[in-house]
């Protein structure tokens, strides 16, 4: 067998063993609501998935619950590093993804059943669609602080919830992922996405949901510190 025939093989095995799905989790301090996540997960109807679960430099036993997903689901990853903030530990698990399509799990958010079938149907049957964005379930608060008047807030079916993403891996790395903005993280992606042509397409299908009414989520915490005098 010649040094081509074997790097063929090579790329063929890379390709079957590539998932079509790599969820990224970043996590920090909520070893109880990523329990939730992890399940949702678990119970997604389409199987083809990896999972990373990024930890923030967790204090409380997050550690110790997610080596249970690790020893049950050998799909799911676990990746620990210090304390720098959910940005950065995003981009750490778009970096450590091999799947086709990168997408997002929140760990206080969950997945209905079937959410990544529907992408999964919706992007085979537009092959040319790089960037799948929408379809939102919201649970408590609606709003949300407005990225260009913090003081003010805005609905959150007016807003790009990136938990709903879902990107083509190469695309993605070429965007160089989500940057370090207090606000607005999520809308500057597709906004920078809009701006090089990428195709891109919105699925109402609401079958993320987005769980708003953690009072420990990052905009809740921005907008009780806007409040304070």
């Amino acid at each position: 067998m010649t040094n081509q025939d074997l790097r063929h093989k090579e790329n063929e095995a890379k390709m079957v063993s590539q998932p079509f799905f790599s969820v990224v989790v970043a996590t920090y301090n909520r070893a109880e609501l990523l329990k939730r996540a992890l399940k949702s997960l678990i119970l997604q109807t389409e199987k083809d998935w990896e999972a990373i679960i990024v930890d923030d430099g967790s204090t409380d036993d997050t550690h110790k619950q997610v080596i249970q997903y690790i020893e049950s689901y050998p799909q799911i990853k676990y990746l620990q590093k210090p304390h720098s903030g959910w940005i950065s530990s995003r981009n750490e698990g778009i970096r450590a993804s091999g799947g086709k399509f990168i997408t997002f799990l929140d760990s206080d958010d969950e997945y209905h059943p079937s959410h990544l079938e529907t992408r999964k149907s919706f992007l085979i049957t537009n092959p040319e669609i790089r960037f799948l964005y929408g379809g939102a379930e919201i649970i408590g608060n609606q709003y949300v602080p407005d990225k260009d008047d913090p003081s003010a807030r805005i609905h959150l079916k007016d807003c790009m919830i990136s938990g709903t993403f879902v990107i083509e891996r190469g695309t993605l790395l070429s965007l160089d992922g989500f940057r370090e903005i207090a606000l607005g993280s999520d809308f500057d992606l597709y906004k920078r996405a809009r701006e090089k042509k990428i195709l891109m397409a919105e699925i109402k299908t609401p079958t993320y949901i987005y769980n708003h009414d953690n009072p420990d989520s990052v905009t809740n915490r921005l907008y009780r510190r806007v409040k304070s005098p």
